[in-house]
């Protein structure tokens, strides 16, 4: 499958002392690509590094098979970018942002544009002070595929909205995928929105990749094992990735629910979910 994301080795170092890297990522086209990882783990650092907003210190990152900085007016072209901090001013309307943006890609699509405006119920005349939350963040949506992109490049883009907005900017990214040839890079705490229409997920923690595996193979393989304290020690420490003790029993994240029901048939094996697996591979013990 044609990938069109690579990046290898990438590395960015701050002052104050947080590092990215080295980084190794490959994303397919046709696909949903999930980003998680807690507050501060690199995820943002790795958006802006694949953007040229921040400069890197080493690696090499290709977009649609093109060198990032050799080619990034072209690759632009072909980006849809929706950041957590971005926004347009407050005094604009959605007719506003129309004149604006068809000056600044070639390729914009008026047409398209207003009857996106119209099948999410946002209004052309009204400024955006005047708008909900949610209807600026559809909007700024809107505003990012109207240009006919290959590729959305999303930071939170469902941060603080209400279930029934989320579900539909979710509508969104899926029809933008529904022709195999466009892909999404999404990065957000929301798991449970990526447990719905993720095809992968990449988990960045402390600025390393921890995993790169798809949805599925995530959620049907891994699973918590929960034994109590006494039988701990029974556990092989090869079937451990993280543990985490509570008051009377230990959970311990296991990569193949099913061997280990199993081997350890007198436990209890849970499903998992993404918020489950952030969780104890941050927050969990690890046997040394």
């Amino acid at each position: 499958m044609e990938n069109i994301i690579d990046i290898k080795n990438l590395k960015k170092k701050y002052d104050d002392k947080f590092e990215l890297g080295k980084i190794d990522i490959s994303i397919p086209k046709g696909v949903i690509v999930g980003l998680i990882g807690e507050n501060g783990a690199g995820k943002t650092t790795l958006i802006k590094s694949m953007l040229n907003i921040i400069k890197i210190d080493s690696g090499e990152i290709k977009i649609f098979g093109k060198d990032y900085k050799k080619e990034e007016k072209e690759i632009k072209e072909d980006i849809g970018v929706v950041l957590d901090n971005m926004f347009f001013p407050e005094l604009l309307n959605a007719k506003d942002i129309n004149n604006a943006m068809k000056d600044v890609y070639k390729n914009w699509d008026s047409e398209l544009y207003f009857s996106y405006l119209k099948e999410f119920d946002l209004p052309e005349g009204k400024p955006l002070k005047s708008m909900s939350k949610g209807m600026r963040k559809k909007l700024e949506i809107v505003a990012a595929i109207s240009h006919k992109p290959k590729l959305l490049i999303l930071d939170e883009p469902t941060s603080g909205l209400d279930p029934v907005v989320r579900s539909e900017v979710l509508e969104i990214f899926q029809k933008f995928i529904e022709d195999e040839e466009h892909s999404i890079l999404l990065s957000t705490h929301i798991t449970s929105d990526l447990e719905h229409i993720a095809d992968e997920i990449i988990f960045i923690d402390k600025g390393k990749k921890v995993l790169q595996k798809s949805r599925d193979e995530i959620i049907d393989n891994y699973g918590i094992l929960k034994c109590d304290i006494d039988y701990f020690s029974n556990i092989d420490k090869k079937d451990i990735i993280a543990y985490k003790k509570t008051k009377y029993a230990y959970e311990i994240l296991v990569n193949d629910k099913e061997q280990a029901s199993k081997k350890y048939h007198n436990c209890v094996i849970d499903k998992i979910t993404l918020e489950d697996l952030m969780v104890l591979v941050i927050k969990g013990e690890k046997i040394c």
